[in-house]
């Protein structure tokens, strides 16, 4: 019997050096009994042991696996910056300058790395969700939600703050940066790479998002007209009233999209699944997830918690750094914070493209601008609503016309169903005109 116990030994350490997956599965079950045995200690304390490798592994997966994370210190560096400020506050001018861009600076680089994490994370958990309608479904509340949740907890400080300005200037910028920069990037990056190939997507899905887009432009506008024309029935409570209840129904609206989209559409990245398929499954080899469940779930606490905490810092250092830089809250609120929240997915949608995968481009870019317009906007509304901040979707007249004259040139550049370099340029200049505008830009109503 002593020989048989050696040699099972044996032949399950040989199994181990050929199938990592095979010993896996044992050690799981009750073979796992002759390696409990090379551990006097007992099983509690291998049990410890495996507990403690897994954790390491996590840490090590989410926070040494990309170089974008040797940013992550800039985070704990600005909440120093901000502390030593506070109590020094009898500074020299030029200091004081200095020390509020520091601050700003060190805020927003401290946000990329997480931004970026939050969404990796969020992909690991919507990986877990199967194939069925309802964990689609899941999945895509997921996005929705986490995929902008640095956008939905900058906000959520600035209406505690009573900074509504901010709240709708970091969402309407995220809206123009997705559609102009992050657009333009990817359609002349794919551009360039591939000259001589024609890159085509998919025109109904886009169209469909332009659709929805356009809707989120007419719940802006009414109530900016509103307020211009002084046609208010109650002055100071129609327009408040019209935007919590057109916020309600553009939640639906979004909801009933998903549902269609879901239901009674392809997914929109189909031809790309089937040609991953037809490539010896390479996409699956991408899409495998590098944590399980549970993990993706803690991570998305942790990450969310830290980024809530990093942008009440980057929230105080915007009013400072625009009175002692002379900058306008408007350029910081539109051009600033939105590239940083959506960094990770800027440089996802030009690599998309670049490898001539343009409808997971436009999935990011367009999507994500509809999931801010539809979703977005309205949810901040309606979180105004509950905690009792006036927040509302009069985005004032010049706002409003910017993000109507974007929706138009972006529909124009979709409507032929290619994208070439040319087209790219376009977007990336509009994107600059948008900017030096609100650069020159005097708030009305800055609060």
């Amino acid at each position: 019997m002593g020989s048989l116990e050696g040699k099972a030994v044996v032949d399950l350490q040989d199994e181990s050096l050929v199938s990592p997956q095979l010993i896996n599965r044992k050690t799981s079950s009750l073979d796992s009994a002759p390696i409990r045995s090379f551990h006097p200690a007992g099983s509690e304390e291998w049990g410890c042991l495996c507990i403690w490798s897994t954790i390491f592994k996590s840490i090590r997966v989410v926070f040494l696996s990309e170089k974008i994370n040797l940013l992550i210190p800039c985070g704990p560096l600005a909440i120093v910056v901000d502390k030593l400020t506070s109590h020094h506050v009898h500074v020299h001018m030029l200091s004081l300058k200095l020390i509020s861009g520091l601050g700003l600076f060190l805020s927003l680089l401290g946000i990329i790395p997480l931004a970026a994490r939050l969404g990796w994370a969020t992909e690991q958990l919507a990986f877990s969700t199967g194939a069925t309608v309802v964990t689609f479904a899941v999945g895509a509340l997921l996005n929705a939600t986490f995929g902008n949740a640095t956008e939905l907890i900058i906000s959520t400080h600035a209406m505690k703050g009573g900074m509504i300005r901010v709240v709708q200037q970091s969402l309407l910028g995220s809206i123009l940066s997705n559609m102009l920069l992050v657009l333009g990037c990817a359609f002349f990056g794919g551009g360039i790479v591939h000259p001589n190939k024609e890159q085509v997507f998919d025109k109904a899905n886009a169209a469909m998002n332009s659709g929805l887009l356009l809707m989120a432009v007419m719940g802006l506008l009414f109530p900016a007209v509103l307020h211009v024309t002084h046609t208010e029935l109650h002055y100071g409570k129609s327009e408040l009233a019209l935007s919590r209840f057109s916020s309600c129904v553009m939640l639906v609206a979004y909801g009933a999209y998903l549902f269609f989209q879901l239901t009674h559409q392809k997914s929109p990245y189909s031809p790309i699944n089937e040609e991953g398929s037809s490539n010896d499954g390479s996409l699956n080899d991408e899409e495998a997830p590098e944590i399980s469940k549970w993990e993706s779930v803690i991570w998305l606490s942790v990450l969310t918690a830290w980024i809530s905490y990093v942008s009440e810092y980057l929230v105080n250092a915007i009013e400072g750094a625009s009175v002692a830089m002379n900058m306008p809250v408007a350029f910081i609120s539109v051009v600033l914070l939105p590239i940083v929240g959506n960094a990770a997915e800027h440089a996802g949608a030009v690599m998309f493209a670049v490898k001539d995968k343009l409808d997971i481009s436009l999935g990011v870019a367009i999507g994500s601008s509809t999931q801010i317009a539809m979703f977005g906007i309205p949810f901040c509304v309606v979180v105004g609503w509950m905690i009792g901040c006036p927040m509302d979707l009069n985005f004032q007249l010049f706002e409003t016309a910017t993000l109507l004259m974007t929706v138009l040139v972006v529909n124009f550049m979709l409507q032929e169903g290619n994208s070439n370099y040319f087209k790219g340029l376009m977007l990336i200049f509009c994107y600059l005109i948008v900017s030096a505008s609100f650069f020159v830009h005097k708030d009305p109503k800055a609060i």
